[in-house]
């Protein structure tokens, strides 16, 4: 009696076991491939858009005005230790360009009412800056034409950055945008878009500025190599534009509702602008999303300055005799 009662029980429970291990298996799934790229963007886009605050600088008067009026404002240079030495902007900071992110976040800048970034020429802090909007740090600013602007001793840079050696090689005959495509790949292994948002950032400020600019020498020599992004009005592309490039609106164009996913994966984008500033913005946006871009160093004003629509540096008027320390 008591062997039958022990096998009645073990009937009971040998459908429970298989029917508990079944449903164990049942709740195993595989993780949900997300779209990094598409994720990030629409966040960015939804959030700020920083494609909006492309080319937001200063000028070296508003610095010198904040300066006197001791206004809350925050100086970080960029440049080399030695030079930064020879002399600076007062109460400069010297930051690495790579460290900013972290300079910026340690020191809490964020409550600043302005932060502004220079370089030599503009360009590298106009990359800084784009990067640091990304993040949602929109109170910084670049220098407009670096420390060029600053006094005449500092202005090499865009002494030496002027030409006229491409003007008659630029072209009027328009070229349609790409079809469009598919977003970068990303893999940061994030799924949070903020997370992919700082994983992408850092990793862009980690390879430096030299992997987001190229000389217009380079330019004219394979454009075949390149998809190049004119990032001008449509009435300036008009007036002459690098063989083979491709208007793209300001503030308008690199959005995922409008043309953003004509630009090719596939391939690294050229863009330039007027001074290599605001084509460092987009370049540095477009590599955290995960293209190749690269910005053409001083832009046209490299190229055929004397005639260029567009910011044109002039020395006359750009160069200025303000204060340099040392201490």
């Amino acid at each position: 009696m008591n062997e039958l009662r022990k096998l009645f029980y073990l009937l009971l429970i040998i459908p429970i076991l298989f029917v508990s291990t079944n449903c164990s298996d049942d709740k195993t799934t595989d993780p949900v491939a997300i779209n990094e790229a598409e994720v990030l963007a629409t966040y960015l886009e939804a959030n700020g858009n920083p494609v909006n605050t492309f080319g937001q600088m200063t000028t070296a008067a508003a610095v010198k005005t904040n300066l006197l009026a001791s206004a809350n404002q925050y100086i970080i240079d960029i440049r080399s230790a030695a030079d930064y030495a020879n002399g600076h902007i007062q109460g400069a900071v010297n930051v690495a360009a790579t460290e900013v992110l972290k300079h910026y976040e340690v020191n809490g800048l964020s409550s600043k009412e302005v932060v502004v970034i220079a370089c030599y020429s503009g360009q590298t802090a106009a990359w800084v800056t784009a990067l640091l909007h990304t993040m949602g740090y929109t109170n910084v600013k670049d220098l407009l034409f670096g420390m060029s602007s600053w006094n005449a001793k500092t202005a090499g840079a865009w002494k030496g950055g002027i030409s006229n050696a491409k003007a008659a090689q630029l072209v009027t005959a328009a070229t349609a945008k790409a079809a469009a495509g598919e977003l970068p790949t990303l893999s940061t292994g994030k799924t949070e878009p903020t997370e992919i948002l700082r994983a992408r950032v850092e990793a862009v400020f980690a390879e430096g500025f030299d992997a987001a600019k190229m000389t217009n020498a380079a330019l004219f020599d394979t454009p075949a190599n390149y998809y190049i992004v004119n990032y001008w009005t449509e009435a300036d592309y008009s007036w002459g534009h690098v063989p083979g490039a491709i208007q793209y609106t300001p503030k308008v164009d690199l959005n995922l509702g409008s043309s953003l996913k004509t630009l090719p994966t596939n391939k690294p984008v050229a863009v330039y602008c007027y001074t290599g500033q605001t084509s460092a913005h987009v370049a540095a946006y477009l590599r955290v999303l995960g293209y190749d871009a690269k910005s053409v160093l001083y832009g046209v004003n490299a190229m055929a300055h004397d005639t260029m629509p567009g910011t044109k540096f002039d020395e006359a008027t750009h160069v200025n005799d303000n204060e340099l320390v040392t201490n």
